[in-house]
């Protein structure tokens, strides 16, 4: 049972890590106003907007347009990366 959560614990690391760099990526990308048709363009939107959505509907951009939506799910990120990940690699280690 041990190695399970360990095997979870290291997929959910996994992925958060690969959904943080699209994030990354994405915000990076805004700044130099792509081409919206491009492929890579269209999968990095599709795959950060829901998200990066519903966190503008509680954080308004601030003067300047300033859009800190991807700072905050780049935080939440790392939360769960340290409570989730930690947590599930505590488990594996009593179940040992």
């Amino acid at each position: 049972m041990g190695h399970l959560f360990e095997a979870l614990a290291t997929v959910i690391n996994m992925v958060l890590e690969l959904y943080m760099w699209i994030v990354i990526i994405s915000a990076l990308i805004s700044w130099v106003n792509p081409d919206p048709y491009n492929p890579i363009v269209r999968f990095l939107r599709s795959a950060t907007e829901p998200v990066l959505s519903r966190v503008r509907r509680y954080v308004p951009a601030v003067a300047g347009g300033m859009d800190f939506s991807p700072i905050i799910v780049i935080l939440a990120i790392v939360f769960l990366k340290v409570f989730l990940v930690g947590v599930l690699g505590d488990m594996a280690g009593k179940f040992r």
